[in-house]
């Protein structure tokens, strides 16, 4: 008998043995589980933060104009812009412990399992405010073992790498309040009005018990639940001792008045602007489309919104609702390039093609000043003449001709200068300074204004033949405006990540690529469209809006069949407007040709009211100004009725004065000396010109 004693007392410590030894292995191997999930945890560094959040738009005042986003609105907030009673009303109902344990609360996972094993059923959750914020970055919300893993495991890595403070921001600024609201600033503007920051404790009580069930706690939804659940966060925080019990009481009566609505439903100014924006965004800075998207970058732009509601204004007041013309227009600043005000079309609702930047139309006359900028580098003047009159060009060997027409059919039949074919656009002069140049001088010349799209060496170029865009326009008179500084269309000033870490900012460039002289010489002529002492053969084409304008501008109108363009500036600001049918149909009607200048002159007048009125200055060195005879370029003596002060490059100025209104008896030339004379100089180079 106590041999079997023996025997089962050895049996039974064998077991007890064995069992001591696999617990202890097992303990070990866990720890070494444990302790290698540590060491690979710190070896994958810290998780990327980075959550779906809304890009925001803001003017160049720093005004919001729009946001980009998928229904969702999630802003990012640093943790010192929130409001203390917040954090605190969300750590008193969320995690108590949350500054005093590494990412999992052992006692409260402890009294889950035992009401959950007394119930049945799971009654009570024990996620710490690392495991929610874990499971809103990373995982999707199924439950899981694997999920609660990885749970666990990401848990560990935001515990490692980041302190409570930035894993509390991280919380608040992604947990979801219900209304498409993602984040403590969106959930504060949707249900307050108000930014995170602002918060009462009465209000901040309210929103803290929002996450736990949004549809069920939401005031929107049910006031009661709302205010029960208030009830209870706001006895925690008594409990915690955040606040005391007497000012709990009195906050749970704080009457509440809610806003329900988000701040920025839609696109709120500027759409075509804003698409263009980001475009650049995309082929400009080389951002992909979610990140520009759902990024949450800032990206301030170049938008002056008094500009944009003037050009949307003028749009509205001068296009008939009963025409289905189209409109391009954009204004710039030409001494940075700042793109200020953009309209790509009439509606963006029915059509979001940007013609500002997306259509290619003909440019017409408002071409000629770039064609006359290198004449001026080829030694031409405004002083420099040619006839005006039906001209018929031939080519390759007379088997092609070219008959440009002017408007209205009508010609001098004489002598022009240049700076009055340019006020009157006359099309013969410009034709032929075109062919004297070779046809290829003007399609090389236009890239020096900026001018990408494709250009066809033809005689009718310099009649604005080949498309361009309507951005491009206004960038190329940029360089006029500004003498002759290099600049291109910017949209964006700077962007910033969603952590205000500047990503991109733009720096001003300071390169001349025109000659500063020759620059403001085209600028000078460019006024004489709006000045009556050019009237010649026919009127300044600027003559309808002399009386509309209040300050000296320069600019060149232009028309062909299906487009009419007005582009014109002051040292302040360029405008390009462009109108025309989609579907290239010709222009018959009288209003319709007069949109495109109305709308410029009323914009640029209201753009610029109450600003200084600034003249156009010469350079410092390189030009000089004399009284001329608008008639023919000479310089004017007391008894030329008309007299107006011309600007040449220095040395180019005329020598010689008019004698065509002197009273006394010119002396006869010898026949030889003045046929020679009357030939005009032209003539013996462009001799296919009939």
């Amino acid at each position: 008998m106590e041999v079997v004693t023996d025997q089962g007392f050895r049996k039974t410590v064998k077991y007890l043995r064995a069992f001591i030894i696999i617990t202890m292995i097992g303990l070990i191997l866990a720890l070494l589980l444990f302790i290698g999930i540590l060491v690979y945890a710190k070896m994958l560094g810290a998780p990327a933060l980075a959550v779906p959040q809304s890009t925001l738009f803001f003017a160049n005042d720093g005004s919001l104009i729009g946001e980009s986003n998928s229904g969702q609105k999630r802003y990012w907030v640093p943790l010192d812009e929130i409001s203390p009673d917040l954090t605190a009303a969300t750590i008193s109902i969320e995690d108590k412990n949350f500054y005093d344990h590494h990412g999992f609360d052992y006692k409260r996972i402890a009294g889950a399992v035992l009401a959950d094993i007394k119930a049945f059923a799971k009654v009570q959750g024990a996620s710490t405010i690392t495991q929610q914020y874990a499971r809103n970055l990373f995982l999707e919300h199924d439950k899981t073992w694997k999920r609660k893993i990885l749970e666990a495991f990401y848990s560990i890595r935001l515990e490692m790498n980041y302190t409570k403070d930035e894993i509390l921001e991280g919380y608040l600024n992604t947990i979801y309040y219900g209304h498409g609201s993602y984040g403590v600033q969106s959930a504060s503007q949707f249900y307050f009005g108000k930014s995170a920051s602002e918060l009462t404790l009465a209000e901040a009580s309210m929103l803290a018990g929002i996450p736990k069930g949004p549809s069920l706690y939401s005031p929107l939804s049910s006031l009661e639940n709302a205010k029960q659940r208030q009830a209870i966060i706001l006895n925690t925080m008594v409990t915690n001792g955040y606040i005391k019990k007497q000012i709990a009481q009195t906050t749970k009566e704080d009457p509440l008045s809610f806003v329900g609505k988000h701040p920025h439903l839609q696109v709120e100014a500027a759409p075509y602007f804003q698409d263009a924006v980001k475009n650049a965004l995309k082929n400009t800075l080389n951002l992909d489309e979610r990140t520009i998207a759902l990024g949450g970058l800032k990206v301030y732009t170049t938008l002056d919104l008094k500009q944009q509601e003037i050009a949307e204004q003028q749009v509205e007041k001068y296009i008939s609702d009963e025409s289905e013309i189209q409109v391009g227009m954009v204004a710039m600043n030409p001494k940075n390039g700042h793109v200020t005000a953009m309209i790509g079309g009439r509606n963006y609702e029915e059509s979001p093609f940007n013609r500002a930047v997306q259509a290619v139309r003909q440019p017409g006359s408002t071409i000629k000043p770039l064609l006359y900028y290198e004449a001026l580098n080829q030694g031409f003047t405004p002083s420099s003449t040619m006839r005006s009159e039906y001209t018929t060009f031939k080519f390759d060997n007379g088997r092609e001709e070219y008959s440009p027409k002017n408007y209205n059919n009508t010609y001098a039949d004489g002598e022009i200068t240049l700076a009055q074919a340019l006020a009157l656009s006359d099309n013969i002069y410009a034709v032929k300074t075109h062919l004297f140049m070779g046809t290829e001088t003007l399609v090389n010349t236009v890239k020096k204004f900026g001018i990408s799209t494709d250009m066809a060496s033809v005689p009718s170029l310099a009649l604005g033949t080949s498309g361009v865009r309507v951005i491009e326009m206004a960038n190329a008179y940029s360089l006029f405006a500004n003498g002759g500084k290099k600049v291109h269309p910017i949209l964006i000033t700077k962007v910033e990540d969603y952590n205000g870490k500047i990503i991109y900012e733009h720096k001003i460039e300071d390169s001349k690529v025109l000659d500063p002289a020759k620059a403001f010489v085209m600028t000078q002529m460019l006024t004489g469209v709006f000045d009556p002492k050019l009237n010649g053969y026919t009127t300044v084409t600027g003559h309808s809006l002399i009386k509309d304008i209040t300050r000296t501008y320069a600019a060149k109108s232009g028309t062909t069949v299906t487009d009419n363009w007005m582009v014109g500036y002051t040292p302040q600001l360029v405008t390009a407007v462009w109108t025309g049918y989609d579907n290239g149909n010709t222009i018959t009607r009288v209003a319709e040709k007069g949109y495109a200048k109305n709308i410029w002159a009323q914009f640029m007048e209201k753009s610029l009211k109450g600003k200084p009125v600034k003249s156009f200055k010469p350079p410092k060195e390189g030009v000089v100004g004399v009284y001329v005879n608008p008639a023919n370029g000479k310089l004017a003596s007391d008894d030329c009725p008309v007299r107006r002060f011309t600007y040449y490059e220095t040395g180019t100025e005329p020598t010689e004065y008019c004698t065509d209104h002197f009273n006394h008896t010119v002396v006869e030339k010898p026949a030889k000396e003045k046929q020679e004379k009357e030939v005009p100089w032209y003539k013996k180079i462009l001799k296919w010109a009939n």
